[in-house]
């Protein structure tokens, strides 16, 4: 079933569970042929740094990190909130495949019409 879908995630290693659920849903979106974003704000954009989810691991659940780069893999796209990246003066040059910064006009065009989302 074609069309798009959006996962917001507010969290990373601050509530490790919620972060990881939210890929676990964007990797079922891209299974179920999607076009995926998940849109990392707040905390979340934290997870788009080299090495950050490294070490989290949910039990019952794959690791986050194999999950974002199964994301990635699939051609699942990361929007990273420019100004929440900015605000926790983070490395540009750090960021993980499949993860770019963006400004909030890039999700709203990304979503157009229509888009279900999820948010965590």
């Amino acid at each position: 079933m074609p069309g798009k879908f959006t996962v917001t995630l507010t969290y990373a290693k601050d509530n490790a569970d919620k972060a990881t659920v939210a890929f676990v849903i964007a990797n079922a979106a891209l299974a179920s042929d999607k076009d995926v974003v998940v849109f990392l704000t707040v905390e979340g954009v934290r997870l788009a740094q080299q090495g950050y989810a490294d070490d989290i691991a949910e039990e019952g659940f794959a690791p986050l990190k194999k999950l974002m780069d199964d994301f990635a893999a699939g051609g699942g796209k990361m929007y990273v909130c420019s100004p929440c990246f900015k605000r926790r003066k983070l490395d540009e040059t750090k960021l993980i495949a499949g993860a770019v910064i963006v400004g909030g006009a890039k999700l709203v065009e990304f979503m157009g019409e229509g888009c279900p989302s999820v948010s965590f």
